[in-house]
Order: C-alpha cells, then sequence, then structure tokens
C-alpha cells in the first residue's frame, strides 16, 4: 500500500449567496482596499488516503467528497492528489 495526501478545496456556488464573503468584502473597503472584491469563503481540507496507486486514492477522495466533505446542492470541490 501506498499513502497519498489530498488536498481538497470546498467552495460554495457561484449561485449561492456568501454571507461571509460579503462581509469580508464590505470590510475590505473599510480597510482601505477598495481594489479587493467578490471575497467567497469555503474550506480547505487535507488528508491521507492509504491505496494500492492513485486511481484507487482518487476514488476514495472522490466518494468523500460527494458522501461527507462537500453539500454538491450548494458546494463545489476540487481537489490535487500526490503521493507521500
Amino acid at each position: 500500500m501506498k499513502k497519498f495526501l489530498a488536498d481538497i478545496d470546498v467552495m460554495p456556488l457561484k449561485e449561492i449567496l456568501d454571507p461571509q464573503g460579503k462581509a469580508v468584502t464590505g470590510s475590505m473597503k473599510n480597510l482601505g482596499l477598495p481594489e479587493i472584491s467578490n471575497v467567497r469563503i469555503g474550506r480547505h481540507i487535507t488528508l491521507e488516503v492509504e491505496a494500492e496507486n492513485k486511481e484507487v486514492a482518487t476514488e476514495k477522495v472522490e466518494t468523500a467528497c460527494k458522501k461527507l466533505l462537500a453539500n454538491l446542492i450548494m458546494e463545489n470541490y476540487q481537489y490535487h492528489i500526490q503521493e507521500l
């Protein structure tokens, strides 16, 4: 078995209101940074996977994202997997 590291980013869909992102965007103006706009707040998740190869590790990460880590109605996700 090999070990893989997965870096996963989960973000709200563009069509979904992001209240945290909106609040941070408003705060940027108060900090004198009006050129920063459209902030979106999400989550970054890292996890280790034991698998026979990268393809199997990818399948496991995909399953974890779809079934637990992301709410597919409101969020999308991307990931990068590398062997440790």
